[in-house]
């Protein structure tokens, strides 16, 4: 079967009602058989496993070509796990322009166990290989980068990790399986914040780990969700089951309404710059073209020309992108990342972030076309 029909037709739950949609089971508990000690169904206790999780992690493993996944209540809970598969004294390399909770949580939560990292350009090949170091365990991708869309040549990378025995974690988020499936492209670990485009109307919150193998790693992981119970609840695993079987219809309309904004602004005399790798005048448009399929997903960033005011007061005047933090959702919204990121980050003061949803792409158009003529 192809993508689309696998989605809406696999790895469903079914209880014997005749039901065209999929139960939800909240049950906490589940019996035992009658010898006291084996669980028939095959479910202990919903901190371990859940049939709406168990649904939900078989659909995502599938959608990237994975072995297994594991998911988690956050996508920042499931970069946590990650890091807490590591050991004291290792070292990971993470992109310069990583999204900044990312360094917040290596620097907050894991620093004191030892822990370090370099900021390194993915887009430098030989700056990632210098970068490496005895006690390297780790790459950390991020393609297309959040919130300056850099585009990481995942297999260029992979290639180094291999060469000195690391392994590899690429933030998918962004793409999508739509657009790039790092599975295919020999990543270890694809990351999900399930929250955005996978759940795609704002209402869930969620992250996934998808495992091109299920090794020693995968088990540690697995073991942590179980143990550290930061899990998604049954509901938000039938939600984010819901929301993906309209996943293949809502993605090309993100993509053709950000191509089409973004070509508009290109072009406007009081916008400096676009951030979008469909964009032939993106430095790495080639690298992207490579590695993504279907479009180029509906991210953007623009700098205004002048200065924060400038950016603010853009985000203002806008009345069909809501002023708001977030991506992925079917509504468009846009965010000045920098007052959110505080000062210690390196996004410019001028950058706007636009999440394009699946409006008509005439009215976006038309609502910057009237902000535009107000600063």
């Amino acid at each position: 079967m192809e993508f689309s029909t696998r989605i809406i037709h696999e790895d469903n739950i079914e209880d014997g009602s005749g039901a065209v949609m999929s139960p939800i089971i909240l049950s906490t508990t589940f019996e035992r058989g009658e010898d006291g000690i084996s669980y028939p169904g095959g479910y202990f206790y919903s901190r371990y496993d859940n049939p709406n999780r168990h649904a939900l992690e078989n659909k995502l493993a599938k959608m990237e070509n994975g072995a297994a996944c594991v998911s988690f209540a956050s996508g920042l809970a499931a970069a946590t796990n990650v890091f807490q598969s590591l050991k004291s004294g290792d070292h990971i390399i993470i992109p310069d322009d990583t999204y900044f909770s990312i360094r917040s949580i290596l620097d907050q939560m894991f620093g004191a166990f030892g822990i370090s990292y370099t900021l390194v350009d993915m887009t430098d090949h030989a700056g990632v290989e210098n970068a490496i170091q005895p006690n390297t365990v780790l790459i950390w991708m991020e393609t297309p980068s959040n919130p300056s869309l850099k585009i990481t040549d995942i297999e260029a990378i992979v290639r180094i990790a291999k060469k000195h025995n690391c392994f590899t974690v690429a933030d998918n988020t962004w793409a999508t399986p739509f657009y790039t499936k790092p599975t295919d492209l020999g990543v270890d670990i694809t990351l999900h914040s399930t929250t955005k485009y996978l759940g795609g109307h704002s209402d869930i919150l969620g992250g996934a780990l998808i495992f091109k193998e299920t090794n020693e790693r995968y088990e540690r992981i697995r073991a942590f969700q179980k143990l550290g119970g930061a899990v998604p609840s049954p509901y938000d695993c039938w939600l984010l089951c819901r929301s993906l079987t309209t996943f293949v219809a809502r993605m090309p309309i993100h993509s053709n309404n950000a191509m089409q904004l973004a070509s508009y602004l290109e072009t406007h005399p009081k916008i400096e710059r676009v951030l979008y790798p469909g964009l032939p005048s993106h430095p790495q448009h080639s690298v992207a073209a490579k590695q993504m399929q279907n479009g180029y997903g509906g991210m953007l960033s623009i700098l205004v020309k002048g200065d924060r005011a400038a950016a603010l007061q853009l985000a203002g005047e806008l009345k069909l992108f809501t002023h708001a933090t977030s991506l992925g959702g079917v509504e468009s919204l846009i965010e000045h990342r920098k007052s959110i990121e505080g000062d210690a980050s390196p996004t410019a003061d001028n950058l706007l972030r636009i999440s394009v949803g699946i409006e008509d792409i005439k009215d976006l158009i038309a609502d910057f076309a009237q902000a535009l003529e107000k600063i």
